[in-house]
């Protein structure tokens, strides 16, 4: 008769189970945090490789290198606190307004200033460059939102068309002439400076008695779609439908504070006061993956290669969580971007859509040889290897199958799977016998890790107090067996409480809906 391997039983699936999205988030781990004596105002990563990214905190900006995660450049030549450091698309230079309204041009090889702009009366909260690497936007809280020119170092376009502070901005990626802007009136506008007016005007702040103020504003690289913030709502706009709001959502809590795409563009990024950054996927606007925080987040950041994610805080925390992206992801990439860097002639001339009008002439193969017909051919047939513990059982080596599954790296389904043959065969005691204290400890710790599961829990607990009954008599021998016993002992009396407080909550709530049974007849 042939052994009868044991049969792993199949519970179900505890926990949410995570989808790819999850599972690709989750991947940012191991955060690292960095102390700074002011809150964390705005990051921003360089857009060129090694994607260095920009620190604004207090009255100095920071330029940090991704690989240490340590400060390689320290800019502190503001009059008041900075704002808004922002990288050129080159990587070379860097823009920051302060609160005297002050914006400040960086050579970030020598941080010498530049250029230097004094126009603005109040803070400005948005220094950044245009996609004109000659021009720059700002916008301030004397309600004006400019467009300078680096060469000539004046505003050449002032629009006034705010009536409160105007706090966030950004010029399209796809045509340097659009502006879109949001401010404190509850507005979010467009502005077009070939026309220098404001051409697009959508209520950011919600159509009530009391408007909220626009915190964050993002446009899409395409420019055809806007995201706006203001208090806890997340707003879509569909500027090609004259400015339509096509979404709101209302995910956080608290306001939300900065706004990020990742380097696809494919997922946005939300921070808020509530402590939480939520990833957005792009083509439904549904939540796919949150993450927590210590304090209150101010700015958030992704690098453009999607492997680094900053967040700033209001207690001055930097929070940098890193992911390792796999060889062959970073290849496909690179190649994707030589592919677009070489353009269309040199992809179909280098034959990667292969050889278009050709057709492909398969190699010849020999024929099978075919059988008599009416013939029968035996096929032999291959035994399946059996598992270690499988081959430990058919020798009747249960202590030996037994230690084989309380390695680490096995699932708990297989090693209570062959418990319950070891009670079948009437061995566990035989598994149990003979054992030194190196020996019992992954026994004593397999119960207390699996004394509480509902799945084991009945298996556990027989098995415990088999091993009780059988070393109680040689406790006090080994500090680390006395220890784990003491454990599980403690474990058992907390799982007891709460059954106990279960019973009680169960018998309440059969006596509300008994009540509320009554009381509809």
């Amino acid at each position: 008769m042939d052994y009868q391997r044991v049969v792993v039983r199949r519970h179900p699936q505890t926990g949410t189970k995570h989808n790819h999205d999850s599972k690709y988030w989750r991947q940012f781990r191991n955060p690292v945090f960095i102390k700074n004596q002011s809150p964390v105002t705005a990051i921003h990563f360089s857009p060129v490789k090694p994607h260095r990214y920009a620190v604004t905190s207090g009255a100095r900006v920071q330029i940090y290198s991704p690989k240490t995660q340590r400060v390689s450049k320290t800019i502190a030549r503001f009059q008041d606190n900075a704002r808004s450091g922002h990288f050129r698309a080159d990587g070379k230079l860097l823009v920051a307004g302060d609160d005297s309204g002050n914006i400040q041009i960086f050579d970030l090889s020598t941080r010498a200033i530049l250029r230097n702009f004094h126009q603005h009366k109040q803070s400005v909260h948005v220094a950044k460059f245009s996609s004109d690497p000659t021009k720059i936007l700002s916008c301030s809280d004397d309600s004006t939102v400019r467009l300078w020119s680096i060469p000539t170092s004046e505003d050449y376009l002032t629009f006034k068309e705010h009536t409160d502070y105007v706090r966030t901005g950004m010029v399209s990626s796809a045509n340097p002439s659009l502006i879109l802007t949001g401010s404190y009136d509850s507005t979010v506008r467009m502005f077009d400076a070939r026309e220098g007016r404001c051409v697009m005007t959508m209520k950011g702040g919600g159509g009530g008695a009391a408007p909220l103020p626009v915190e964050q504003v993002l446009l899409f690289p395409s420019g055809t779609v806007a995201i706006s913030s203001s208090g806890p709502i997340l707003r879509v706009w569909d500027l090609l439908a004259g400015g339509r709001c096509i979404r709101a959502l209302s995910n956080h809590q608290k306001t939300i504070t900065s706004l990020a795409f990742d380097g696809g563009a494919t997922r946005l990024l939300s921070a808020g006061l509530d402590q939480m950054v939520k990833v957005y996927d792009v083509a439904d606007y549904k939540v796919v993956h949150t993450m927590r925080y210590p304090a209150p987040i101010l700015s958030v950041a992704i690098s453009p290669d999607n492997t680094h994610i900053a967040a700033g805080m209001s207690d001055g925390t930097l929070s940098i969580r890193r992911r390792d992206p796999k060889a062959l992801e970073a290849r496909e990439a690179e190649d994707e971007r030589e592919t677009l860097r070489q353009g269309a002639y040199e992809f179909f001339a280098t034959g990667m859509l292969g050889n278009i009008g050709e057709g492909s002439i398969k190699p010849k193969q020999k024929p099978k040889p075919e059988g008599v017909l009416g013939e029968m051919k035996a096929v032999p047939q291959r035994k399946k290897k059996l598992k270690e513990y499988d081959r430990y059982l058919k020798a009747f080596k249960y202590g030996a199958a037994l230690d084989s599954v309380l390695r680490k790296g096995v699932p708990p389904t297989v090693t209570f799977s062959l418990i319950q043959e070891l009670v079948h065969r009437d061995g566990v005691r035989m598994a149990l016998a003979g054992r030194d204290d190196v020996l019992l400890e992954p026994v004593v710790r397999l119960l207390l890790r699996h004394l509480t599961d509902p799945r084991f829990g009945d298996m556990a607990c027989d098995m415990a107090s088999l091993v009780i009954d059988m070393y109680a008599s040689v406790l006090g021998q080994s500090p680390i067996i006395d220890v784990l016993f003491v454990r599980l002992q403690k474990k058992l009396g907390a799982e007891l409480k709460f059954q106990n407080e279960v019973a009680k909550l169960k018998g309440a709530l059969d006596m509300i809906l008994a009540t509320s049974a009554l009381q509809q007849l």
